[in-house]
Order: structure tokens, then sequence, then C-alpha cells
């Protein structure tokens, strides 16, 4: 799998180092084990997926561009099975990684159990107003995308931080939005189009 993500172009050695050290097949049903390391989505229950390993890659390389060898405190929005969050606690000193729907929490909980890992932290709640208590963030991620990135995610960034996500952008598709926080104020870089879960408010 690591090796097909180096022909796809993804070369962020730390990337690549966490995508080969968590094992994405513990993170999906046993029927779909077989699938595991293909570059595609999978069902994971309640209408959510775990996102192809490419579009992890890519999102996690674009967080991590230029901001040395590891980053601080980051906010993963859309939980899902717990995948992002492991494969983010080898990138990030501390990472907050936040669900709405009960399920999946629970899911992404046994499924991390295993793991032990103590820089990671799973919340239940509501994705959309960020998680100000853990802010302000080195770099934010979400794996659902709305008509807009909300503004809260934005006021969390640290300056010099960066937040990953999909949103729709003014043709009306959705695409892969990169926003930069800096002193001077917001940056905002549309890039590839991409299909994600819709991003909803509200737990469940």
């Amino acid at each position: 799998m690591v090796r097909k993500l180096q022909a796809q172009g993804i070369g962020h050695p730390g990337v690549l180092a966490a995508m080969l050290a968590v094992e994405r097949h513990r993170f999906v049903d046993t029927a779909l084990v077989p699938q595991a390391y293909e570059d595609t989505s999978l069902p994971i229950g309640l209408g959510q997926t775990i996102s192809k390993p490419s579009v992890v890659a890519r999102m996690l390389e674009l967080l991590c561009q230029g901001r040395g060898d590891r980053l601080g405190r980051v906010l993963d929005i859309g939980t899902g099975c717990g995948y992002q969050a492991a494969v983010l606690s080898h990138l990030a000193r501390e990472v907050y990684s936040i669900e709405r729907l009960r399920a999946l929490h629970e899911k992404a909980r046994d499924n991390l159990r295993a793991f032990r890992l103590a820089n990671v932290h799973l919340l239940f709640g509501d994705g959309m107003p960020g998680y100000p208590q853990g802010a302000p963030y080195s770099g934010i991620v979400a794996a659902a995308g709305g008509n807009q990135v909300p503004q809260a995610w934005i006021d969390q960034l640290a300056i010099g931080g960066r937040l990953v996500a999909p949103a729709v952008t003014s043709g009306g598709q959705q695409h892969l939005v990169v926003i930069d926080r800096t002193a001077q104020g917001v940056t905002r870089t549309e890039l590839e189009p991409v299909l994600f879960v819709p991003l909803k408010s509200g737990v469940s």
C-alpha cells in the first residue's frame, strides 16, 4: 500500500512511515479485511466510510508540509473508525479526535485500545464548533465536507497553523481546501475535487 502511495506522488517520509506503521485491516469489519489495503473507501457503518489510503495520505501530507519533524496539537474532526487518528498519532505531539455518532465513537475507542496511544484523546460530540478546550491547534483536519469551512475551526488555528478539509467551492463541487493562518491573516487554497460524506451538526 505504501509503495502505491509513493507511486501516486506521496513523498513526505513521516506520512509514509505513519501509514506503514498503522495496519488498516484492524479498522474494518472482518468481511472487508481482504480489501483493507486497496485504495478504496470502505463502509464502517451508519452510512460512514473509512477514507481511501491515498486521500488520508494526501490530506496528512498537506497538513505536515513545511512544518518540521512533528506537528504540535492537532484536531481531527470525524473520528469514524479511528484510523486517521491512529496515523496522526505518529505525526503529532497530541491528537484530539471528535465524533458525533456515538456508535462510531465507541467503535473507534475499541479499535484504538490495543494500540495504547497515550497522545490520542477521543471525544464524543459535535465537531462543527471544533473543540475550543484544546485550542489553539497547529493542525486541523476534517473527514466531512460542508458548504463552507466553519469559522470556529479557523478561529481555533494557531498562528502558523494549517487546516485541511473538504468544502463546496464556488463551482458547486466539493474540493480539498487548505487554510493557513499567519500573523497577517488567513490564506485559502482550493485544490483537487474530492467526495466526502456531508458535514453535519449535532450528535446521534
